[in-house]
C-alpha cells in the first residue's frame, strides 16, 4: 500500500514540475496584461492610486501620457513572460515595476494602511505582489545559465 502511495506521489510531483513554469508564466501574463489593458482603456480601479503616486513623485510629463505608457509597460511585461528566452528581460522589467508599485506603501500610507500592519484594499492589492515575485523566482530558477563566451 505504501509503495503504491509513493508511486502516485511521484507521478503527481512529476506532473506538477512539468506544469510549474508554464502556469507561472501564464499567471503573470494574465495579471499584467489584464491590469495593463484595464489602465489602457481607463477602467482600472488602481487609477486613483497611480494618480496619487504620480502627483507625489513625477512631474515632468502629463499624467495621461504616463498612464498610457505605464499600461503598455505592464502589458509588455505580461507578454515577455510568455516568450521563451526573454525571461531575464521580463524579470528585470518586473523588478522595476514591483519596486515602483510598492512605493505607495511608504509614500501614500494614508491610502494604503488603515492601521499598524492593517492594509487597506489598496495596500492588499500592492502586498499581493509578493506572490508575483515568488512566481518570477520560480521562472528565473528554471532558466538555463548563459554560457560564457570568454575564456580564461
Amino acid at each position: 500500500m505504501q509503495e503504491r502511495f509513493h508511486k502516485i506521489d511521484a507521478r503527481v510531483i512529476s506532473h506538477l514540475r512539468r506544469l510549474e513554469v508554464p502556469m507561472a508564466r501564464t499567471a503573470i501574463f494574465i495579471v499584467y496584461f489584464w491590469f495593463g489593458a484595464l489602465k489602457l482603456i481607463g477602467a482600472s480601479p488602481a487609477g486613483p492610486l497611480v494618480l496619487a503616486l504620480f502627483d507625489k513623485t513625477i512631474g515632468f510629463m502629463p499624467f495621461t501620457l504616463f498612464y498610457t505608457l505605464f499600461a503598455i509597460y505592464e502589458m509588455t511585461i505580461g507578454i515577455l513572460f510568455l516568450i521563451t528566452g526573454l525571461e531575464r528581460v521580463a524579470i528585470f522589467f518586473l523588478c522595476l515595476h514591483l519596486v515602483t508599485t510598492a512605493m505607495p506603501l511608504l509614500l501614500l500610507s494614508d491610502i494604503t494602511w488603515q492601521g499598524l500592519l492593517v492594509p487597506t484594499l489598496e495596500g492588499q492589492y500592492i502586498i499581493k505582489n509578493i506572490l508575483i515575485a515568488a512566481l518570477a523566482v520560480v521562472i528565473g530558477a528554471r532558466v538555463a545559465p548563459k554560457s560564457s563566451t570568454f575564456t580564461s
